[in-house]
């Protein structure tokens, strides 16, 4: 089976990559942007059969020089919610996924690609249903661009489109997003470096760090992405969350208490994390006010119905397995 991931340095798609390895796939053609050069080493340990810059693979691959592909995981895209040119996200986001989705449908390929819950944006409601789409950001627009251009396309399409619009997505090789890397990457560093975690206070109705966000592990993202690869007649436009909404204040707790067990230490209540500094609350930001979701959680009805039973991790149990991957061993 040749697989082409596009973003495959990226966050998920280097994760993709290795899933597909684990499963024995290793004709894999690796496509993206290492103007950021250490983001090689999210590819060190992967089978590849070969790699291509982006800016010369979507022509080629139109022109149908890669041969019989059988899935494209596009996971490539500029995901900064903080990028405001309009033209450089709509161009990355859609124009490259509406030419790559046309050259699919014209070599019968199929394309599994990363859609955003930053589609839903100002709204209560979570399901995959025109009414919720709001997106707040150009980020969001361009990836509910793209959505709906494949909904006009599923109908009639012969080759297998699924889309997935992933939660906050948590776990190894994120390390070159910056400001955009997972509250676990952030609360993480924190602890290491300072001591404590520092959380938002109250606001929205919620209390101090009490503000929720359905957190997905990335081992679980990349699950079901193999999951719709080796069942080839799921398509459509899913969420991808663990549809269950966590506190903040949970991922600190889990982030603190799975460090000190690897330095020997017992697990503290919240409270006592609190009580010893190890959580602070800080007002939360003007800037923010009127511009911040204060819940988050996946309808996970859709996917269920295609068939999906992959098994989803809470907070605890993800976090505990990512600091010890994160923690440098000597």
């Amino acid at each position: 089976m040749k697989v082409v991931v596009t973003g495959a340095a990226g966050f998920i798609g280097s994760n993709i990559v290795l899933g597909l390895n684990r499963l024995g796939i290793d004709d894999v053609i690796a496509v993206d942007d290492l103007t950021d050069g250490p983001k090689f080493k999210n590819l060190l340990g992967s089978r590849l059969s070969d790699y291509f810059d982006k800016t010369e693979f979507y022509a080629r691959f139109a022109r149908g020089e890669f041969g019989k592909v059988d899935t494209v995981f596009h996971e490539g895209a500029c995901s900064d919610t903080m990028e405001h040119n309009g033209r450089y996200m709509l161009d990355t986001n859609y124009r490259n996924s509406k030419d790559l989705l046309d050259a699919c449908l014209a070599q019968g390929t199929r394309l599994l690609y990363a859609s955003s819950a930053a589609t839903y944006g100002g709204s209560n409601g979570f399901r995959e249903e025109p009414v919720n789409e709001r997106p707040l950001n150009i980020y969001g627009y361009s990836k509910l661009l793209f959505d709906q251009v494949v909904r006009r396309h599923l109908p009639n399409a012969a080759t297998q489109i699924a889309g997935f619009r992933y939660f906050n997505v948590y776990g190894p090789r994120e390390q070159h997003k910056g400001r955009m890397a997972s509250v676990a990457f952030h609360h993480f560093h924190q602890f290491r470096e300072s001591g404590a975690v520092k959380l938002f206070g109250e606001y929205g109705g919620y209390g101090p760090g009490q503000q929720q966000r359905d957190f997905v592990s990335v081992d679980d993202v990349v699950a079901v992405n193999l999951w719709f690869l080796q069942h080839p007649q799921a398509r459509g436009v899913f969420n991808l969350g663990s549809g269950r909404a966590q506190p903040f204040n949970d991922v600190a707790h889990a982030t603190i208490n799975a460090s000190r067990a690897l330095s020997g230490l017992a697990p503290l209540s919240l409270a006592d994390q609190v009580a010893q500094g190890f959580v602070q609350y800080i007002d939360f930001p003007e800037a923010l006010v009127g511009k911040y979701q204060c819940h988050t959680q996946a309808d996970l009805t859709a996917l269920r119905a295609s068939g999906c039973d992959v098994a989803f991790c809470d907070v605890a149990t993800g976090i505990e397995r990512y600091v010890r991957w994160l923690t440098p061993t000597v």
